[in-house]
């Protein structure tokens, strides 16, 4: 009986915050509007273009998840987007900061990060 009930529940974020969002690496590229939503367990970040998600990923303390692939642990994801001597949770804390402006540039890996929170 109480799964009934809590399978319906959807979650609220804790926080959420729009944002103009850069993600810039050899991997990945995405600029435009998006969302921030800090959740108990994990931080979802969704970028739109003309009204359309372009990016949805989950960020959890192991795993990060995008709509385009699995899930991917922290390292592979590291590896595949960003650099492998990034650590673990580097994505996470980059997007968990409660600043109104984050940068992040790595010039030897050609890696820009920026989000500015509305």
């Amino acid at each position: 009986m109480i799964f009934l009930f809590t399978g319906c529940f959807t979650r609220t974020p804790q926080i959420t915050s729009s944002a103009t969002i850069l993600i810039k690496t050899p991997a990945m590229k995405f600029y435009d509007k998006g969302f921030i939503f800090k959740y108990e367990d994990y931080t979802q970040v969704q970028i739109f273009t003309a009204g359309t998600v372009i990016l949805d990923m989950k960020i959890y303390e192991d795993r990060v998840c995008r709509s385009t692939f699995e899930c991917q642990d922290l390292k592979t994801f590291n590896r595949n987007n960003l650099h492998k001597s990034y650590d673990d949770r580097f994505l996470k804390e980059l997007f968990d900061k409660n600043q109104k402006e984050v940068v992040f540039r790595d010039r030897e890996n050609r890696i820009l990060i920026k989000i500015r929170r509305d």
